[in-house]
């Protein structure tokens, strides 16, 4: 994975509840881990718009329910901010799910996803509605 040219505030935790942005079939995701980084002792591990997590679905269609998938975030509530001063957040935290290849599942994403996301994954690229 690519370094990115923002700073982004990590915050999403373990047990944070997610909806599914992309066309998969799953509509909520609950956190349960992050790929790559591991948590401190006594201490949760946190993710922002870029990373790679382990979710379990939570509802949707029936093949995805209870599952546990890989996904990643394209939009979040915290702001991040660019190196031009400005500052961009959502109205909601949001996950595209990936297979084990980080290829999307989906077709096609409800919604706009952050610049730093297609920075670090250019496959993702394809299936983006808006790009902000």
């Amino acid at each position: 994975m690519k370094g990115l040219s923002t700073h982004i505030s990590k915050a999403v935790t373990i047990g944070s509840v997610l909806t599914c942005a992309d066309n998969s079939g799953a509509k909520t995701v609950m956190m349960i881990g992050r790929i790559g980084k591991s948590g401190k002792r006594g201490k949760l591990v946190s993710a922002g718009i870029g990373d790679i997590i382990m979710a379990s679905v939570k509802t949707g269609d029936v093949k995805y329910v209870k599952k546990i998938v890989r996904s990643v975030i394209i939009r979040q509530k915290q702001p991040i901010r660019r190196l031009n001063g400005l500052r961009v957040k959502f109205e909601d935290n949001a996950v595209i799910l990936l297979s084990d290849t980080n290829l999307p599942i989906g077709t096609e994403v409800k919604g706009a996803m952050a610049r730093e996301v297609i920075e670090r994954n250019l496959k993702l690229a394809g299936i983006a509605s808006r790009v902000i």
